[in-house]
């Protein structure tokens, strides 16, 4: 499409807090508080975070803005990279349709530059939607639905264009400054599906949103890129999708947002969205057999997706990637929280058993598309008897009603709940119901709360 880029970085540019609808502005509440709470619970919950938060800290740098949960700020580059994976690492952040994790590709570069520049929460909440609005259009523009079809992780793959757009917002990019920050940004941009299961997916997210940040702030300074990134050759479109990609985003691109329509679904599973599939299947079919013990076999039909089928995972954080460990936890538990990743719970007897009896069958017409996948679980009891259960999706699924707001304050107060004493928590989550209307003070006292420092 001539021009797209120009076309694209106008309309962008020219979208301001006033386009915001209320339904926006909800939905920006929920994910900033969401974000935050994975966060915080991510830095005490894996290892991850410490190593590169003590890495960040040796490198130095200005100390500008908060690395959340260890106590002390440096460049917001570096704090982006390093809050981006904490919110990330436990894969308890919400997921997009199309596939993609947008909050932590584009909040903690929000955060960070908010503290260096002293914005407010209508700017914040502004650039939170504008990021989305970018990574949602992208992944859409590409086709690429299906997860057969992907030949890097998204969140790299879109990532560093989405926090790019949010970080040219706080940074108030012209438009022809936008256009040099994708351009760079599009250069960097890329991860490798591989590596999920292990400490490297959560800086995907991480390096994706400090990438955006770092071309933003290159761009004010007047560093240049090529300027028809999208539709040049050998540019974005054409390198990551094969010149295949549907330009719609150039015109409709804004309200009532992608934030809005499609939205998002809330997890309440810390791990690999497909797993939730299992997971629910699981925790109706454990109501139903009662003593775990009963179980002889568990047959599962799935969507082929290799990269999570894992019959015996090499940690519990890889467990995160399994169908069979989910499905494993879900029947024994009845419940599958931020501890069933732990390795201790990993290699305890009764789940090592019990992976022994899993049989996997991936097949490929079922779809491996999140809004079209099922999955079928078949348990076959010591008696002979069979119970089944067909999931077509979990709970907040898109198409079916939302997650309640009280249940994801659950959901919200246990991660919490993790680093922070009651008041601390509370106040937050008070903080946080009013994200757009946060004074300059404001977010600062929110980001000194979660710095988790004394």
């Amino acid at each position: 499409m001539k021009d797209a880029t120009k076309k694209l970085c106008d309309r962008i540019v020219g979208i301001t807090h006033k386009d915001l609808t209320p339904d926006a502005i909800q939905r920006a509440r929920q994910l900033f508080l969401d974000g935050l709470a994975v966060a915080v619970a991510g830095t005490i919950q894996e290892e991850p975070p410490s190593i590169l938060a003590a890495h960040a800290k040796e490198m130095g740098g200005i100390e500008a803005s908060t690395v959340i949960g260890f106590g002390f700020k440096t460049s917001p580059v570096q704090a982006t990279y390093v809050n981006g994976s904490s919110m990330h690492v436990l894969d308890f952040e919400p997921m997009w349709s199309p596939a993609n994790h947008q909050l932590s590709t584009s909040l903690p570069g929000i955060l960070a530059l908010a503290e260096y520049r002293d914005i407010d929460g209508r700017e914040a909440a502004t650039a939170l939607v504008k990021g989305i609005e970018m990574m949602g259009w992208l992944r859409e523009g590409s086709g690429q639905y299906d997860a057969k079809a992907m030949r890097f992780h998204p969140p790299g793959l879109v990532g560093p264009m989405g926090s790019a757009v949010a970080a040219g917002h706080m940074l108030g990019l012209t438009p022809d400054q936008l256009r040099a920050a994708i351009g760079m940004a599009a250069s960097r941009c890329g991860s490798l599906l591989a590596n999920a299961g292990t400490m490297t997916k959560s800086t995907h997210c991480g390096l994706a949103c400090s990438l955006g940040v770092d071309t933003a702030m290159l761009a004010a300074r007047g560093f240049g890129a090529h300027m028809e990134i999208l539709e040049t050759p050998r540019g974005y479109v054409d390198m990551m999708f094969g010149g295949k990609f549907n330009y719609e985003m150039v015109e409709k691109f804004g309200p009532p947002f992608r934030v809005v329509t499609p939205s998002y679904a809330i997890k309440m599973f810390p791990s690999q969205f497909g797993t939730h599939f299992v997971i629910t299947a699981g925790l109706e079919l454990h109501k139903k057999i009662g003593d775990p013990k009963r179980i002889r076999k568990i047959r599962l039909t799935t969507p082929n997706m290799p990269y999570i089928d894992r019959a015996k995972p090499l940690t519990g954080l890889a467990g995160k990637f399994s169908w069979q460990y989910t499905t494993v936890c879900a029947l024994l538990d009845g419940n599958v929280t931020m501890s069933t990743f732990e390795d201790e719970h990993r290699f305890s007897p009764a789940v090592e058993a019990m992976l022994d009896k899993v049989e996997l069958n991936m097949v490929d017409d079922i779809p491996a598309r999140f809004e079209e996948l099922y999955v079928i679980m078949e348990v076959e009891l010591d008696d002979g008897t069979k119970v089944s259960h067909r999931c077509n999706g979990p709970r907040g699924k898109w198409g079916t009603p939302p997650i309640p707001p009280e249940e994801h304050m659950v959901k919200v107060r246990d991660c919490l709940s993790t680093r922070l004493e009651e008041r601390d928590r509370e106040r937050l989550i008070e903080l946080g119901g009013s994200f757009e209307q946060l004074a300059v003070k404001d977010l600062r006292e929110v980001m000194k709360i979660v710095s988790c420092g004394k």
